[in-house]
């Protein structure tokens, strides 16, 4: 069992910069690949990055040289670095973790970008 809360998100202006934040507890030994994905109003939950516990990372194509995923595992801390922000990254954020067999979540931090 882990709990996931997610932080950072906000309004931000086109081109601009945010860095999101999520802080795990719980049964933090036995977290594996943590992972970052959206939900925009009437879409589909799709993923935005993964990062595993020794640090290798995948990206979606959307976000590829724009935002970084990074994990701090002295601090049970993944963030999300994002940049060159656009209103289609307009989104509730997710945070995930998978812990043994089973995957958490966390509440979501909300991202919008005006234009």
């Amino acid at each position: 069992q882990v709990q996931l809360v997610e932080s950072g998100g906000g309004l931000v202006q086109a081109g601009g910069s945010l860095r999101l934040s999520c802080a795990a507890s719980g049964d933090i030994f036995n977290i594996n690949t943590m992972g970052w994905y959206r939900q925009a109003p009437g879409k589909q939950r799709e993923l935005v990055a993964v990062i595993t516990r020794g640090g290798s990372t995948n990206y979606a194509d959307s976000v590829k040289g724009r935002f970084t995923i990074s994990r701090d595992n002295a601090k049970n801390t993944v963030y999300l670095q994002m940049n060159s922000l656009n209103p289609e990254d307009t989104a509730v954020y997710y945070c995930n973790a998978l812990v043994r067999i089973s995957i958490y979540w966390g509440q979501g931090t909300q991202v919008t970008v005006s234009s």
